[in-house]
């Protein structure tokens, strides 16, 4: 028996049978990570990621978007269909002009459309402000093929806001981001070209960088979190830009008020680096808001008084600087 393991024709054959296990391995790697990247984070068709209402959603969710649906039929007669143009990418929202030389624009996160900002435009709305909800890139009726988790949905913001200065004269814009939205807001508001009259960012699960969030959703399925590393990869190759890279590198030079809403049981933004995030922040007005109860990016429907009254404070103490 000891002969044949030290055969040399076994010893080949256990070579050869390690090697293809381990290209396999590698194969399977390439195609797992390649496929989490397109689910993830590439539209294939104008039918995903539309502007209509998922289907099979969650009680909460629903609901989300039942009132939301609710008040953009209220204040349909106040609304305006804008189109903006950048590097060739056509995009697309709704402006409410409540007759305010304010405006709330809502970020909404990955795979929603311009109707799930409805929800979030009702605290800004009765506080004065006029509201734009917009399709981010590869989202509703806008182009694009890939979300770059802020990156270039930063550059679209500041082209959306200088829309709102030169159509609507606009004079104060506060940014409201969810999740990947509120990293789009962090990277356009620290971004020089970003015009002066952004006066602040409110901003509920926001993540370090999308890299955090994606490990946090792999373990969650019992998947290997090593799959990020190549996840990044394609992401760099189709985009250009790394997940890795995020708010926790920009948000030391945020100097404008910033609201962040956070949930302690936040599954995919971790607590600890939202506390990090904070502490990071160099706005000399910012305040970190806590929810004991609330999955990501579901605080509002968890706690609505809390919430917009903790926004109504907030948009209060702007107004009097």
């Amino acid at each position: 028996m000891k002969d044949i393991l030290t055969h040399p024709v076994f010893l080949w054959i256990v070579g050869i049978l390690a090697a293809t296990g381990l290209l396999l391995w590698i194969a399977s790697y390439f195609v797992a990570s390649y496929l989490v990247y397109v689910k993830t984070l590439k539209r294939r068709s104008k039918e995903q990621w539309s502007r209509d209402v998922p289907d099979s959603l969650p009680a909460d969710s629903q609901q989300m978007y039942d009132v939301g649906l609710k008040w953009g039929r209220d204040n349909a007669h106040y609304k305006r269909d804008v189109h903006v143009v950048r590097d060739g990418v056509n995009l697309y929202g709704e402006y409410y002009d409540f007759g305010n030389d304010r405006c709330a624009m809502i970020l909404s996160g990955r795979t929603e459309g311009l109707r799930y900002g409805y929800y979030f435009a009702i605290p800004y709305a009765n506080n004065g402000y006029n509201v734009l909800v917009v399709d981010p890139r590869a989202h509703g009726l806008s182009d694009g093929e890939y979300n770059t988790v802020g990156f270039e949905e930063s550059l679209d913001d500041i082209q959306w806001i200088k829309m709102l200065q030169s159509d609507f004269g606009i004079k104060s814009v506060v940014l409201h981001g969810i999740c990947i939205g509120a990293a789009g807001g962090v990277l356009a508001m620290t971004n020089p070209d970003c015009p002066s009259c952004v006066d602040a960012l409110v901003a509920e699960g926001m993540f370090p960088n999308f890299a955090e969030s994606v490990k946090n959703h792999l373990i969650e399925r019992h998947r290997t979190p090593a799959l990020v590393h190549m996840i990044d990869v394609w992401k760099k190759k189709f985009t250009g830009h790394s997940m890795k890279k995020g708010p926790i590198d920009v948000i030391s030079r945020l100097d404008k008020p910033l609201l962040m809403l956070h949930s302690r049981e936040d599954a995919y933004s971790k607590p600890y680096y939202a506390q990090r995030l904070y502490d990071l922040a160099a706005s000399k007005h910012k305040r970190l808001v806590w929810f004991d109860h609330g999955r990501h990016s579901m605080l509002r429907i968890t706690d609505t008084n809390k919430y917009d009254s903790q926004i109504a404070a907030f948009l209060v103490e702007l107004s009097q600087k």
